[in-house]
């Protein structure tokens, strides 16, 4: 007897026991009503397998003729359904038949402790953070050539690591990573981004957000002051905002983030400065060499951890390769995140940041006090991914690729929605930026998303970068996860709506 049959045949010889104590009836309608009840208080959810009428007959002590009976009156109710060779199964989700009436809870919050002022703080804020469905790959930002990735290769690694995995294995793992794939990751660092850190320094989380949120709560209080990039991701705002920090936008200009802004506001002693130097997020900004310099003398006039959040460097660098703030930092005031998810896919969530000396200690608390650790297996394959030289030349397949559905999302788009213009064609990330021709509103920028989303086409809103008023409105596009002929036929369509 499997699991599933376990817990059904007690459900149904409870009730059993309550029903034949009622009015007197033939066996199998006890039986069947017996069923029925357990089928409308959902003890037996939708598309469950039902016991075998020879196992439910054995069980309550009855003929299997009886039990027969039984499902013949479920089934003519459409309460249960047969397949041949898959036995019964719960149909009480049937449009046509039954439906399960939604009541919802009515919640006295006298009853309760209060939640907490953070807890209140993230509930205010979870609609700054893009959660669009993720059933349209067009024009999904962030999102890479999924379509390309090598599945046999991961496959085989991870088939190899439970081959071979001992029982110690299976056990608890250390919370900031296994010492395998730090050591991995801090080389490629070291050679494809001149970034040279200790592997004890390297935090292994599930992505930037995780790490944000690390971040925020080792070192932020209520009020404290956080410098952010304006426009932003919205993610990052909702992290910071939700921690209860004083924001503080700051513009950009050519060279990255404005450095007359940031002399301004030093008197409100920031602790952290948040900044997408490689490739700003979304407006594409590259920060100059200069820039860095500048960034770095400010930090450290005013004692602020950088934040240095460099998710799509092999990309945005792919033709000029300026090194990057933490290998110019000779403070270790420099937090560098990146992420796996945007560069092989989002379901890996699998991501890591270098920490500064100072603060390794205190985010291993944290992380060993929420997060725990990363799943090992999939850190062990993720290392062999590397060792075995897969990553690299994933990377180089995945950027031919995206430069080549870049090429024809410009070209296509061009075509066909000549009611806005790319902001920047050259290709240096997964996404692209489109402005209105004309003076758009919140609203309209809305609607257009609205109806685009409705014929499954995926944009996110430029405004809602924008940390207090938005300097302009626009759609946020992922082309690179789209196939060519998709890109077209997605883009005619997108051209109608605009």
């Amino acid at each position: 007897m499997n699991t599933n049959h376990k817990f059904a045949l007690q459900r149904v010889k409870n009730e059993f026991e309550i029903q034949q104590h009622k009015k007197p009836h033939n066996r199998y309608i006890v039986v069947y009503r017996s069923i029925k009840k357990c089928i409308e208080k959902l003890e037996l959810p939708h598309d469950w397998l039902l016991p075998s009428t020879r196992l439910l007959a054995t069980e309550l002590n009855l003929s299997r003729t009886t039990i027969i009976k039984s499902y013949e009156l479920l089934l003519l109710e459409k309460l249960i359904v047969s397949k041949t060779g898959s036995g019964y199964r719960v149909n009480y989700l049937n449009e046509d038949t039954n439906k399960i009436k939604k009541t919802q809870s009515v919640i006295h919050p006298d009853l309760y402790p209060k939640i907490s002022e953070k807890a209140i703080s993230y509930l205010n804020n979870i609609s700054l953070i893009n959660r669009l469905s993720n059933k349209n790959l067009a024009f999904l930002p962030g999102v890479p050539p999924v379509d390309i990735f090598p599945i046999n290769q991961w496959k085989k690694l991870m088939n190899t690591y439970w081959r071979h995995v001992k029982s110690s294995g299976l056990s608890y793992s250390q919370s900031t990573g296994l010492h395998e794939l730090k050591r991995s990751i801090s080389n490629y660092l070291n050679i494809c981004r001149n970034v040279k850190c200790h592997p004890e320094q390297i935090v292994i989380v599930s992505g930037s957000l995780q790490s944000l949120y690390l971040i925020a709560n080792t070192l932020l209080n209520k009020n404290d002051s956080v410098v952010l990039e304006n426009p932003i991701f919205p993610n990052v705002h909702s992290v910071f905002k939700s921690s209860q920090a004083n924001l503080i936008p700051v513009g950009l200009d050519e060279e990255g983030i404005r450095l007359d802004e940031l002399k301004n506001i030093s008197n409100l002693k920031p602790k952290i400065l948040h900044l997408t130097p490689s490739n700003h997020y979304p407006l594409g900004t590259k920060m100059t060499l200069q820039r860095r310099f500048e960034v770095l003398q400010w930090a450290s006039e005013n004692k602020a951890f950088i934040i240095e959040n460099d998710y799509e460097n092999e990309i945005a660098n792919l033709t000029s390769n300026i090194p990057c703030i933490y290998s110019l930092d000779k403070e270790d005031r420099t937090i560098y995140m990146g992420t796996f998810n945007r560069l092989l896919h989002p379901s890996i969530r699998l991501g890591y940041m270098v920490v500064p000396n100072y603060l390794i200690q205190a985010v291993e608390a944290l992380q060993e006090h929420s997060h725990r650790f990363v799943s090992p297996s999939l850190q062990m394959v993720m290392n062999q991914f590397i060792n075995k030289n897969y990553l690299y030349q994933h990377l180089k397949n995945a950027i031919n690729e995206a430069k080549e559905r870049h090429e024809i999302f410009i070209s296509e788009f061009q075509k066909e929605c000549q009611s806005m213009y790319i902001h920047t064609k050259d290709f240096s990330s997964f996404h692209i930026v489109a402005l209105f021709n004309k003076e758009t509103t919140i609203e309209q920028e809305k609607e257009i998303i609205n109806q685009l989303n409705n014929e499954n086409i995926t944009a996110y809103s430029l405004s809602k970068c924008y940390i207090k008023e938005p300097v302009q409105t626009g759609l946020i596009l992922g082309y690179s996860s789209v196939r060519t002929q998709l890109i077209k036929k997605e883009i005619k369509k997108m051209g109608k709506i605009l």
